[in-house]
């Protein structure tokens, strides 16, 4: 063996310092499950109650993206407004779920999202647009004096 590559290898396996005992091979830790059982045991100390039937979960971003779980376990706390989905996440535009959410949405949610779209499109051209204020949406002058009323009641 060439005395160089010998060095180099005793040093890529060195734990410590100079005089300290080689490792005899390098371990990578890859124990996700340990980390999904801490968390399982975090989520139960909230007091959360399992979901069933849900069948996709929608989470919609500010940038026009769509985080989508496809059959998600949902645990829900209703106490501490805590919603808890886990499962495999996919990230998508907005534009292609558009005709399968529509089919998912009705009145006022349908509405809110269409109005979503329209200022995420919209954003990038409007964005030095000012915002007009009608003249109803301002508060109106106070007519009477209502500390008078005060001053004249007995107690």
């Amino acid at each position: 063996m060439n005395a160089e590559k010998l060095k180099h290898l005793q040093e890529s396996v060195r734990i410590g310092g100079k005089g300290t005992a080689r490792r005899k091979k390098k371990v990578i830790p890859r124990n996700t499950a340990a980390d999904d059982k801490k968390i399982q045991l975090a989520v139960k100390k909230i007091g959360v109650s399992v979901i069933n039937g849900i069948e996709e979960v929608n989470l919609f971003k500010d940038n026009g993206e769509v985080i989508c779980f496809n059959n998600p376990k949902v645990q829900a706390c209703l106490q501490s407004n805590t919603f808890v989905v886990t499962g495999h996440a996919e990230t998508k535009q907005i534009t292609d779920m558009l005709p399968s959410l529509l089919s998912q949405l009705r009145g006022e949610s349908l509405a809110s999202t269409l109005g979503g779209l329209s200022s995420f499109g919209a954003g990038a051209k409007d964005e030095n647009k000012k915002v007009e204020i009608d003249e109803d949406d301002e508060v109106p002058d106070l007519v009477e004096n209502f500390d008078e009323p005060s001053k004249t009641e007995v107690v």
